[in-house]
Order: structure tokens, then sequence, then C-alpha cells
């Protein structure tokens, strides 16, 4: 944890020098100048300068900034060490005990060697699973660096939970296609700096995205899998949105895809629902929020 944030600096009436950390947020380049904008987890603030400026500062870099003031009056690219805590939203949980809760769950429920085969491919990839540790579960829910990794272990156990209660028929296809279902986000979003949609999530989004992912892990393996089964993870993947209104080409028309969809669904509806109980006192009413279509008695 460092030892000053943005937030302190903001609110003091001293006007000595005053040194902290910063992360880059954005950088706007424009004609005759560069805008950045710099913060940490309590703030933002904004620094313009021409366009011949002789630091090449880049989005997510962490500098040494002295303000006074109010106003920056030097800023260094930082050498020290730093905890992204500090400047980024993250996942309260250690990331490495979500990935070995998820690995140690789903690993206890997979015996079909297809199943398997398509797990290890991506779950015994170091790039992915660094990429899928770092990332968020969206813009609407799980907004944090882990938030990705939290929110998949939470829909696969519901999904375990929900094959089982009602005896589905493919348990290991819904237990593997939760756990898959949102692989394209680690390519929607970039959780550097800021959490934003990349290029390719703005144009494609993480349901076209994860088929891609999906389809090029089964063309690694040729002739292993069975229609069946490419057919089956597919459509839980495309359908696990629910509705066309929300976002699937097409609405759940498997048993699986329905377990996945309503696993996601509570998921993704709880976690904005303890992001208003977070903000709200107890036995007090919410204000109305947009995510959740209501407002909520805490």
């Amino acid at each position: 944890m460092k030892s000053i944030y943005l937030i302190q600096v903001a609110n003091s009436t001293n006007k000595d020098l005053v040194e902290l950390l910063l992360m880059i947020k954005d950088k706007k380049i424009y004609k005759d100048e560069i805008i950045y904008t710099l913060g940490d987890i309590t703030g933002e603030l904004r620094l313009k300068v021409e366009n011949n400026y002789n630091k090449v500062l880049n989005i997510g870099d962490v500098v040494n900034v002295s303000i006074k003031d109010n106003s920056i009056v030097k800023i260094d690219l930082s050498k020290s060490s730093y905890n992204l805590n500090d400047f980024m939203n993250c996942v309260k949980r250690d990331v490495k005990f979500i990935l070995d809760e998820l690995e140690e769950m789903t690993t206890q429920q997979f015996k079909c060697e297809e199943v398997m085969s398509l797990d290890k491919y991506f779950f015994c990839d170091k790039k992915f699973i660094n990429d899928f540790s770092q990332g968020i579960g969206g813009l609407e829910h799980h907004t944090y660096i882990g938030g990705l990794a939290e929110h998949t272990l939470n829909v696969t156990y519901w999904a375990k939970k929900l094959a089982y209660r009602y005896n589905c028929r493919y348990k290991e296809i819904a237990i593997l296609a939760a756990k898959l279902h949102d692989i394209g986000k680690i390519y929607e979003y970039s959780s550097i700096g800021r959490f934003k949609p990349t290029m390719r999530g703005e144009m494609e989004g993480h349901i076209v995205i994860g088929i891609t992912m999906i389809e090029e892990a089964f063309k690694n393996n040729p002739g292993f899998y069975s229609e069946d089964f490419k057919n089956r993870i597919k459509g839980c993947i495309v359908q696990h949105h629910g509705k066309p209104e929300y976002g699937s080409p097409k609405g759940p028309n498997t048993e699986e895809a329905f377990i996945v969809h309503y696993a996601d669904y509570l998921d993704a509806t709880m976690n904005k629902v303890s992001k208003v109980k977070d903000k709200t006192i107890h036995d007090t009413w919410s204000d109305y929020e947009k995510k959740i279509e209501t407002k909520l008695f805490i």
C-alpha cells in the first residue's frame, strides 16, 4: 500500500511539494498537445503537455509525480515497486486461490476425453492463464482485475449444482461450457490503465471471440472431437446470454445451454446486488439502480 493517495493531496490545504505514485490511465494525442490522465484508486487528474514533450509515457506506466498547490510540477517514470491494488480495482481474493479452486472443482468432474482435452488446451496454456487472471468480468459486473476468474468460478459452481440437481444428461459439457463461456473477454477488454473495450471487442464481442478461440482448439486436434460435442459446446457459448436482446445470437435450446445461461445470469446479477449493498446503509433503501432495474432494501 502506498503512503499517499491522490484524494489526500486534493483535499489537503498544505501547499508544500508532495510526491506520490500515479498511473497513466489515458493518453490522447492532438496536433499541438498531449493530454494525459493520471490517477490511483482514489481519483484522477489531467496533465497537458506540448507535443514535443521529451518523456515517453504510456498507458499503464506508473510514474513518480511531484505536486505543489494542486499542480503537477515534475513527473518521472517510477523505478519503485508498487501494488496494482493502489491503482486499479482488483478482486479481493488472491486470483491464484480462485484458479486453484476452479481447477480442483472441474478436475473432479471431468472424465470424458473430449472434455479433458478441450479444458487442458486452454487452462494448461501459460499465456492464456496469465491473460485470464488479469481479465475483468465486464463493464456491468465484476469490473475489476481478477473479476473474470471470480465470475467463471462462480458460474462453474452453479452450473455444477444445477446439472446435478436437474440430472442433466451432459453434465460435463454443462460444467466445461460454464468454465469456457467468457474466455473471449480476455480479448474483448483492456485492463491497462482503464477498463475499456478493445477494438476487437467493439467489433466482435466476447461471444464471437470465444467461438473463434474454441474453433481454433478444435482445429488443433483434428478428428478428435465429435460433431455432437462441438455443437453442444459452441451452442452453450453462443446462447449463454439467453436472448438476442441481451447479446446472444440465439436463445438456449439444449439442457446444458439453459444451465450455463441461468448460472451466468445468477452470478452477474448478485455481483451487481453486492455493489449496491456495499454503498447502502443497512436498513435503508438504495437509490434506483439501472443495472438491476430496481431499488433495494438492504
